[in-house]
């Protein structure tokens, strides 16, 4: 899970829509109505996604009337829990199709059977705009850089000097610094881990990991609790968290005040920076498969392309969707960043979680 636009409490303001805007987002998804024919049946449309899914609700209206269906949204708290959920409920699918299973959860959604990959909505990876392909039938919608975030007052206030290195943060000077969340409930917490271990290698990470521990660092249950309540930019104690490298950006748009620039700013520390890509995919036993091919097409339409960077504060995968102004000025793109390939992290991912659950909790 990551930003949407709950993205703080202390910043709610939500992007008013007029005439002018509801007639762009109808126009703009007018090659989407083709693949949502009269004949695709009336009733309901169940989608789970992770609590941060967010689109303008006139998007969602127009696709409902194009479809002829009512779209139900059930948010299953953070993308690791959401896809737990898919698991435990397998023998009775309790949703017709998922967003936001990424990169770190693509082998365990696969593994585990819970999407149909035989259906119709189902494509090849070359669909996939973004270079990190997903396997059918996950199909990429968006992504971004889970990264380290830094409070630009509370840094002033402390006189800290910022670390320039992982192996900084868990010196004296940065005790008690750092929120994260959850690598085994949060595929953002998934994701930080991830990318210290393609950084380090396993051992010498989990050794920085012991070091964090005894360092004091935060773990919280998802993604919006390290953010939203323990990160001093909004009333917690804790400098530095683990999000993403829109976040400044997101700062700045819901800000209640106009400010140019952002309270707070991305810290691309090596070894703390992970690509992830999120995707869409139709769940085995849906009861509705038209509206489900309907709305995966939907998710890559250029309408949603558009608003997904400004509503979920990702990164569009279609290489013809215009950056949003204020991604491109507060949220530069990382050079460098982690990733691992997919069938490593299948492999190795439960057992490094087991022992990071070790390491840092137990």
């Amino acid at each position: 899970m990551r930003l949407s636009t709950c993205f703080s409490p202390a910043l709610l303001r939500l992007p008013t829509f007029g005439r002018a805007t509801v007639a762009f987002l109808v126009l703009a998804i007018a090659g989407f109505a083709t693949i949502a024919q009269a004949n695709t049946p009336n009733g309901e449309l169940r989608l789970i996604t992770h609590s941060s899914f967010s689109l303008p609700q006139p998007l969602l209206a127009q696709f409902e009337k194009q479809a002829g269906v009512k779209l139900v949204v059930i948010k299953a708290g953070d993308a690791g829990e959401m896809l737990n959920k898919l698991i435990l409920t397998k023998a009775n699918p309790i949703a017709d199709v998922v967003y936001g299973i990424d990169n770190t959860l693509a082998a365990k959604a696969l593994a585990a059977g819970v999407l149909q990959s035989d259906s119709a909505a189902a494509a090849p990876a070359s669909a996939n705009a973004d270079p990190l392909a997903l396997p059918t039938p996950l199909m990429a919608v968006d992504y971004g850089y889970v990264a380290l975030n830094y409070d630009k007052a509370a840094i002033v206030k402390k006189a800290m000097t910022l670390p320039t290195s992982l192996d900084d943060l868990a010196l004296p000077a940065y005790q008690n610094t750092l929120a994260m969340p959850n690598p085994a409930t949060s595929s953002t917490g998934y994701a930080f881990l991830l990318a210290t271990i393609a950084a380090m290698g396993e051992e010498k990470a989990f050794a920085w990991w012991a070091k964090m521990r005894s360092n004091g660092i935060k773990v919280t249950k998802g993604w919006s609790e390290a953010y939203n309540t323990e990160f001093s930019r909004n009333g917690g104690a804790r400098p530095f968290v683990v999000s993403y490298a829109s976040s400044p950006a997101a700062e700045v748009f819901y800000s209640k005040e106009k400010i140019d620039v952002s309270p707070t700013a991305n810290l691309f520390l090596p070894g703390s920076v992970f690509k992830q890509v999120e995707a869409i995919a139709p769940i085995r036993g849906g009861s509705n498969p038209e509206a489900t091919t309907a709305f995966i097409a939907f998710m890559r339409s250029p309408a949603v392309q558009q608003a997904l960077q400004t509503s979920m504060w990702m990164y569009p995968v279609a290489s013809t969707a215009t950056r949003e102004p204020v991604l491109l000025r507060h949220a530069q793109e990382p050079t460098a960043f982690e990733t691992l390939p997919l069938a490593l992290i299948a492999e190795k991912g439960p057992g490094w979680v087991s022992r990071w659950t070790q390491v840092v909790l137990k």
